[in-house]
């Protein structure tokens, strides 16, 4: 049984933190779901982007890693482009009990900064990383623009709502499915046609 006392006050303290850049959103009743965010280091092909992170706490926390998967799409060899799953030694084997959820999201912050190519967790990107670093970065690049960065109210999402609206789509439909796909085009055509 996971040791609620000590997350407790994990989320606690993580509430009170101000200035390490990441924070963390309780989504379930029993604390075992929960969603991290972290911003893009600057210097960085991620600077700008805010990336939402899934965190599933397991029930022997804080003797077993949290699960953690970028929910935000990211281009970088360590996280896989497709499914968000990250290769990061200390979220398996070499975790301890000494470390925290607020450690985890730093050093996936610090995994921003200085990826693992060598030890990949998506091969495309790795060897994009290491054969051609001036496309790797404008491809990070393009994907912080894409799908990291906060939506200012109204501004993209007009154009969004207006490739909407060709297709065929109410004004209204389209503004609520791009609200419920957080801003993901692909997802809100998904869910309109789905809704036909």
């Amino acid at each position: 049984m996971s040791d609620k006392g000590r997350l407790k006050k994990e989320l606690t303290e993580l509430g009170r933190d101000k200035k390490s850049g990441v924070t963390v959103e309780v989504k379930s009743e029993d604390m075992m779901e929960l969603e991290g965010l972290i911003k893009g280091p600057e210097g960085t092909p991620y600077e700008g982007g805010l990336y939402q992170i899934g965190i599933k706490i397991p029930h022997g926390y804080p003797f077993e890693p949290p699960k953690m998967q970028f929910l935000t799409k990211i281009w970088h060899p360590n996280i896989s482009s497709q499914t968000g799953a990250i290769c990061l030694d200390i979220l398996k084997d070499q975790w301890s009990p000494a470390l925290t959820i607020k450690t985890a999201l730093l050093s996936l912050q610090a995994l921003l900064c200085s990826p693992e190519p060598d030890d990949p967790q998506d091969a495309q990107v790795a060897q994009m990383y290491l054969n051609d670093q001036t496309t790797f970065k404008q491809t990070a690049k393009f994907w912080t623009e894409t799908y990291a960065r906060p939506k200012e109210p109204g501004a993209d999402d007009d154009a969004a709502v207006k490739r909407l609206v060709e297709m065929g789509f109410s004004r209204d439909k389209c503004v609520a499915a791009l609200a419920d796909a957080r801003g993901d085009e692909n997802a809100a055509v998904n869910a309109l046609l789905g809704g036909m």
